[in-house]
């Protein structure tokens, strides 16, 4: 169950250099923010609704996850390139550090660090909707081997997706292709597709169907960073250059 991030996700649109970064800063906490609470305020209501049914749980879970990343994309793309996600920053950086059209290495810290904090907000607000307690640590253990490949699966299809979509001049449907990914990843992945390391950290606040046991955060960060190296890999041997430069 991601976000993704999720989603989440992403830099689908790129940010204008005239925007101040404290905007930046903040419309990225808000769109992780609200990310997650989607994310855990839809796991919440679907076992009150069907409390037997593990399946469509899943089920109402990744769509109104797919459905509010791809909202929440075209509210936040404008200003901060809706990246929600620290993989995806450090992507954008690495991958237009040369060119210039990235992230610099001190928006990278700005970026993952107003994600991360957005995280642990959502799902501390997802909490109190919902009548709880705002923190409640997770006792979802998730820490085993085919659960981190199943991040790394989900990180570097992800990041292929976005860059992709980006270097190929197609970025305008990456809302819609985004969300499509994200809820279709919920169900291919062994891992339900966390696919981010914030909202990794900030579901570890909740100890509800969409919550991970602090225990288990490690490992999945670690899985989704090995993601990153080769989602970005395989984005540069299919897309070596981007099409949209002159």
């Amino acid at each position: 169950m991601t976000d993704v991030n999720p989603a989440v996700i992403a830099a689908t649109t790129e940010p204008r250099p005239a925007i101040a970064f404290r905007r930046r800063l903040l419309a990225e906490f808000l769109g992780t923010a609200l990310l997650v609470t989607a994310v855990v305020g839809s796991g919440i209501m679907a076992t009150t609704l069907s409390p037997h049914d593990i399946g469509l749980q899943l089920l109402e879970n990744s769509v109104a996850t797919a459905l509010v990343l791809g909202a929440l994309i075209l509210t936040f793309g404008p200003i901060s390139g809706a990246h929600f996600n620290p993989v995806v920053s450090a992507a954008d950086w690495f991958l237009g550090r040369r060119a210039g059209t990235g992230l610099t290495i001190k928006n990278l810290g700005g970026y993952a660090v107003a994600q991360t904090s957005g995280a642990v907000a959502g799902s501390v607000l997802a909490n109190l909707m919902f009548d709880l307690a705002p923190v409640t640590f997770s006792t979802k253990d998730r820490a085993a081997g085919h659960l981190w490949l199943g991040e790394i699966v989900a990180v570097a299809g992800l990041l292929l997706l976005i860059f992709a979509l980006g270097r190929s001049g197609r970025a305008a449907v990456a809302p819609a292709a985004v969300g499509a990914y994200i809820g279709a990843a919920y169900w291919f992945t062994s891992s339900t597709s966390f696919a981010n390391p914030a909202v990794t950290i900030g579901r570890a606040f909740t100890d509800t169907f969409a919550g991970i046991a602090p225990a288990s955060v490690p490992g999945f960060v670690i899985a989704q960073l090995a993601g990153l190296v080769i989602g970005v890999g395989l984005l540069l041997a299919l897309y070596p250059t981007d099409d949209r430069t002159p």
